[in-house]
């Protein structure tokens, strides 16, 4: 079901205005209601849905233009808003509702609404400065939102004073993430208002989980935001654009059940990198009851197979040399677009001692054999994931990760909490038992892999014995990597109408320090192991902190710091060169903290040769 959830809005400096617009806000909410409860395929994936706005004219001041060109542009925008505030009718609707379906799915049809034309949907050249907060899937949904903006015409700038349109990718995990952005717009309020009436007007948009979680909020507290996008909507981002154009405001923030952007092909924003993000699957189920992710990224999707393969064999013919699988539980990947692989007699196998919030699917191609696909493209392209959930951890994905010598040897486990009741109000699905004894298992099944976490301090009815558990697993596992952060409640989350958020914000930072202490401790004897291996090392470039020394990466995703000197090239004898960004190196280790370990250059190679060194 494709049907949509769009809000559109025309904000006036009078208040009396801005009130009737509020007013007419409630009787187009009951739309809503009324769309959402339609169970009809035709109506559902109807493309848009325009809410009439209660001002024909821009809420911003037209920009003044003497020319005949300026009052040429000025006679089209108020065709436009013409057009905008007398369609399209409902007939509009259901014509468009009827439109077949393959027609529908077809890349080369791009029919504008009634409202619109195509070059109003085009850039036009106007530059667009991008902005990205939060995890990798954001940096992902960028290379996205700039694709779907290239295709339409709009160009790429990296200097904010000279762009034309900004746009903020943004985070909602926790509150700082959100009152981050809050600060940025204020800088940027200070940008638009000194903008030249000689310029093309400058352009404002959020997007992505924040524009999800507070779209009302946003547009009535900030009203030199021009657009809102949700993490489903970047397809919509011209038309927004558009939209924005006339001075209104738009929005779209649907959350799709199907929408996987598995036809767009992201543009990569660093033309020098060595690796990329592949989204593999999107949303996600498990509901645990801190979390704001089902709220703001919607239900859990899996991308085809076939189109993930395809994009995974594009970056490889670039010449990048690491891919990481995206999701937000991305091993709970399932592929259900082929027919043959949807039986239920094909099983769901969880880790040991771990259940689910939800009832277990059947059937689809799942992550081992995504993940087993993918590392058979390029022998010299490493492979890693993120961000898993520690129940999808069947024994054949384990065994996938020991036979295969481009697959990472490093797993993520968030587990939140070292404390079994803390962990199952947090709706976790799995003991302080059953975690340890997964860690446990998957160190018998791969030697030597590097482990790294994620942990929440504070969280709701946490005592202080709660909080010494969890400071005993750190000890316990010694992980590599570590992600700690004090609770943030969420509105909408379980946790918001179930539980108390009773710890002090005090305690919870104190806490909070007391687990980086130790995770810091903890990390560096792990990491001091290294010291006197060999290890192989993607080159990513010079170090940030010393221009004698070059930065990369090893098999456990740690940074690894080492000369930039001349080596050997062990493919190709007797020549000597200088590790270049992409280049698999191997490093002896000298030393080792909780972040970063640091060795000596031995020679250039390959990642099927480095297998006799390491």
């Amino acid at each position: 079901m494709n049907a949509f959830y769009l809000y559109y809005l025309s904000y006036s400096s009078s208040q009396q205005e801005t009130w009737g617009c509020f007013t007419a806000m409630h009787h187009l909410q009951c739309i809503f209601q009324v769309q959402r409860s339609l169970r009809c395929g035709s109506l559902a994936s109807g493309s848009w849905l325009l809410l009439r706005t209660c001002r024909t004219h821009s809420s911003f001041p037209s920009t003044a233009r003497p020319s005949p060109e300026g009052q040429q542009e000025d006679g089209a925008r108020k065709d436009f808003s013409s057009r905008l505030a007398t369609g399209p009718t409902f007939e509009h609707f259901l014509r468009s509702a009827s439109v077949p379906q393959e027609k529908l799915l077809s890349p080369e049809v791009e029919d504008p609404p009634p409202y619109l034309t195509v070059d109003e949907l085009l850039g036009r050249q106007r530059k667009v400065y991008l902005e990205t907060y939060g995890c990798q899937m954001n940096v992902n949904d960028t290379e996205i939102a700039w694709s779907i903006l290239q295709k339409n015409g709009y160009l790429r700038t990296n200097n904010l004073q000279e762009a034309d349109v900004i746009l903020l990718i943004t985070c909602s995990i926790r509150e700082k993430a959100e009152q981050t952005i809050w600060n940025r717009l204020h800088q940027l309020k200070v940008l638009k208002t000194k903008r030249l009436r000689s310029q093309v007007p400058l352009r404002i948009g959020i997007l992505g989980c924040m524009a999800e979680r507070l779209k009302e909020e946003i547009l009535k507290k900030e009203k030199m935001v021009d657009i809102l996008a949700g993490p489903d909507a970047y397809r919509d981002l011209p038309r927004l654009l558009a939209i924005a154009e006339s001075g209104q405001q738009a929005a779209n923030v649907l959350l799709s059940l199907d929408e996987t952007y598995a036809d767009v092909m992201p543009v990569q924003t660093s033309p020098s990198a060595t690796s990329a993000f592949v989204s593999i699957m999107r949303g996600c189920d498990n509901m645990c009851s801190y979390c704001i992710v089902p709220f703001t990224r919607g239900r859990e999707r899996s991308r085809p197979v076939a189109s993930i393969l395809e994009e995974v064999r594009k970056l490889s013919e670039q010449g990048l040399k690491e891919v990481t699988l995206l999701g937000q539980n991305v091993n709970s990947f399932r592929d259900n677009s082929e027919v043959q692989f949807n039986s239920a007699a094909v099983s769901t196998n969880l880790s040991r001692g771990f259940s689910a919030n939800y009832k277990i699917k059947q059937g689809g191609l799942r992550f081992a054999h995504l993940l087993d696909q993918v590392s058979r493209i390029d022998p010299e392209m490493r492979i890693r994931f993120t961000s898993p959930h520690p129940k999808d951890f069947p024994d054949e994905v384990l065994q996938l990760i020991h036979e295969r010598d481009n697959i990472c040897k490093q797993i993520h486990l968030p587990a939140q909490s070292g404390s079994s009741r803390v962990l199952d109000a947090m709706r976790r699905g799995y003991s302080r038992e059953a975690y340890v004894e997964l860690i446990h298992h998957i160190r018998e099944s791969i030697p030597g892999v590097s482990l790294s976490s994620d942990f929440i301090a504070g969280f709701c009815g946490e005592t202080e014995e709660d909080h010494l558990q969890t400071v005993s697993l750190l000890q316990e596992v010694q992980y590599n990597m570590g992600f700690l952060f004090a609770y943030s409640m969420r509105q909408k989350t379980r946790a918001y109408h179930r539980l108390k958020d009773d710890v002090p914000e005090e305690v919870k930072l104190r806490r909070l320090e007391e687990l980086i202490t130790v995770f810091r401790e903890e990390a560096t004897k792990a990491n001091k192991t290294s010291v006197g291996c060999t290890q192989l090392v993607l080159v990513e470039g010079l170090s940030k902190r010393s221009a004698t020394d070059l930065s990369g990466r090893n098999d456990g995703n740690l940074k690894v710091i080492f000369p930039d000197v001349e080596m050997e090239d062990v493919t190709n004898s007797g020549l000597r060169v200088r590790a270049q960004p992409g280049d698999y190196v191997l490093v002896k280790i000298t030393s080792a903290s909780s972040q970063t370990l640091k060795g000596h250059v031995l020679c250039r190679t390959t990642l099927k040769d480095s297998s006799t060194y390491c």
